[in-house]
């Protein structure tokens, strides 16, 4: 299994933006599809963006579609997430989180990996 490790999370002011990072190690970042999940309390752990192994598709939960890009950059094994036009809806713990397929890539349970997850918190 890859290691991760998320940064970037914060207080930012509706409207304002963020970028998280996720660095991977132990592992050959390439081969894994990579996602981004949030939690927030008291509700379930929910998928927000994930990419492809070379990063050729991205697919986006329909809430952030529109504000959220993810990338990645196989030379530095990082993901990323650049989270623009934050909502206090988008308060939550984001987790970056990796598998080797890409089948049911919107459900956690099919993620083999997981970070230790950073708070992003948006005040209106």
């Amino acid at each position: 299994q890859v290691q991760l490790v998320e940064s970037g999370g914060g207080l930012v002011q509706a409207g304002g933006s963020l970028r998280l990072s996720c660095a991977a190690s132990g592992g050959t970042f390439s081969s894994y599809v990579m996602a981004w999940f949030r939690q927030a309390p008291g509700k379930e752990r929910e998928f927000v963006a994930v990419i492809t192994w070379n990063g050729g598709g991205t697919y986006y939960a329909d809430s952030v579609k529109g504000r959220f890009t993810i990338s990645r950059d196989n030379a530095k094994n990082t993901v990323y997430l650049q989270m623009n036009s934050l909502k206090p809806e988008d308060t939550a713990v984001y987790y970056c989180a990796a598998d080797r397929t890409f089948d049911s890539y919107f459900k956690a349970e099919e993620y083999d990996s997981w970070g230790q997850g950073t708070q992003v918190t948006v005040s209106s």
